[in-house]
């Protein structure tokens, strides 16, 4: 079978046994400094694309990505919803009204934004139905005073289904006993678990419930709205307050979950190019191996140089043998990194269930993500092989331009 001789000889030098061991260890670690960088690199990407996932999908799933609000309360929020949906990314539209207070039971106090909502229209616009591990949004009744809390708010007080828990609202009320807070008893009816922190800070009540606390009409104070393109939010509120009355305004997650969202994009950022940087370092590694082995091998270029070999055959031969390094490290790290990448969620899983060690705790979700995305194992690839091949280049032009008479010299 033929093989062309650049090809078939670089492939002898790579696989050949040197006297020389420490160029072939300076090779190796070449290699296998490739294999690791091309696997950390993949691996912390997919990392990073999961927490951006896990931000849109669970923590913006269950904010106001797009909010229509009042100076007063909204009576006529159903003849709103219709004008809203017909806008361009606009999946859903739905009324809430939120208010802050401290839920207290059992002795324990927690700090909870309460969200009110129309049960029938929420899951157009909110995850939580997805989420409910027990009871559902339809328990919410006007009058029943009923809540649903996430499951880190439950098990920090205590609570099961069907328990009655206070809410203390901040606004003060006048008493014989002097301005004491007000307060309310609600009866959980259902619990949610999203994975992420508004598991601990956020509650649902109805809608006409929450307007009762604040001591307003039956409606609502905004229309929040879910999108397909959670990046068109600004241009959706912009649209939408064209066509409401001047007493209305807009706000979008990038007010609330902006800074968040951006950090994440800056981090994933700077730690690709630091971890890029151990790719660049194995590259020069090659550079260097093959510059030992063209020192080592000058008798030899020049035999082949006297047998009719051309510069531009020596340049291919030890173009051939960094290329060959390159490719073998590059590919086992791709492996590598894709095996890790798929398995480090339930490996960290298991080892802080199993340790208790608490290591998410920093974080707005309470695991690690991690979504592996093809596209970025192929730039990381090309990027790799493309380093590999160009530093081979200096090597193998030091090789071509070795004169056969001078190698020969003292041989």
């Amino acid at each position: 079978m033929y093989k062309p001789i650049a090809f078939y000889i670089g492939l002898r030098y790579t696989r050949a046994r040197r006297s020389n061991h420490f160029i072939s260890f300076i090779a190796l670690v070449s290699m296998i400094g490739l294999m690791l960088g091309v696997a950390v690199l993949i691996t912390v990407l997919s990392v990073m694309n999961g927490f951006d996932r896990e931000l849109k999908n669970r923590v913006l799933g269950m904010v106001p990505q797009a909010t229509i609000s009042s100076n007063h309360i909204i009576t006529d929020w159903q003849n709103i919803l219709p004008a809203m949906e017909k806008i361009d990314h606009v999946q859903g539209a739905a009324p809430y009204t939120q208010l802050q207070g401290m839920l207290t039971s059992q002795g324990q106090v927690s700090g909870i934004l309460i969200n009110g909502i129309d049960p029938k229209y929420e899951p157009k616009v909110s995850i939580i139905q997805n989420y409910m591990v027990q009871g559902t949004l339809n328990n919410l009744k006007h009058g029943d005073y009923g809540i649903v809390l996430g499951k880190t708010m439950t098990d920090a007080l205590g609570l099961q289904v069907g328990d009655k828990i206070t809410l203390i609202l901040p606004e003060a009320t006048p008493s014989p006993a002097g301005v004491v807070p007000r307060f309310k008893r609600f009866t959980l009816v259902g619990i949610f678990s999203v994975g992420a922190e508004v598991d601990g800070m956020m509650g649902y009540i109805e809608l006409n419930d929450a307007a009762t606390l604040l001591r307003l009409p039956e409606g609502a104070q905004s229309v929040r709205m879910k999108l397909d393109d959670i990046f068109a939010a600004p241009e959706v509120v912009d649209q939408a307050l064209k066509e409401l009355p001047p007493y209305f305004y807009g706000s979008d997650w990038t007010y609330t979950h902006g800074n968040l969202f951006s950090a994440i994009q800056m981090e994933k950022a700077m730690v690709s190019l630091l971890l890029f940087l151990i790719v660049l370092v194995a590259a020069f590694n090659i550079v260097s191996s093959l510059v030992m082995v063209v020192t080592d091998k000058k008798a030899d270029i020049a035999i082949l140089r006297t047998l009719g070999a051309s510069p531009a055959t020596i340049t291919k031969i030890f173009m051939v043998q960094g290329t060959v390094i390159g490719v073998i490290g590059t590919i086992s790290g791709a492996i590598l990194g894709v095996i890790v990448a798929t398995s480090i969620s339930s490996i960290l899983g298991w080892v802080n269930t199993t340790f208790g060690l608490n290591l998410f705790a920093a974080y707005f979700i309470n695991y690690l993500p991690s979504e592996l995305l093809w596209r970025d194992v192929a730039l990381i690839v090309f990027l790799s092989l493309l380093l590999s091949f160009l530093a081979t280049i200096y090597p193998a032009l030091r090789a071509a331009k070795i004169q056969p008479a001078e190698a020969l010299r003292y041989e």
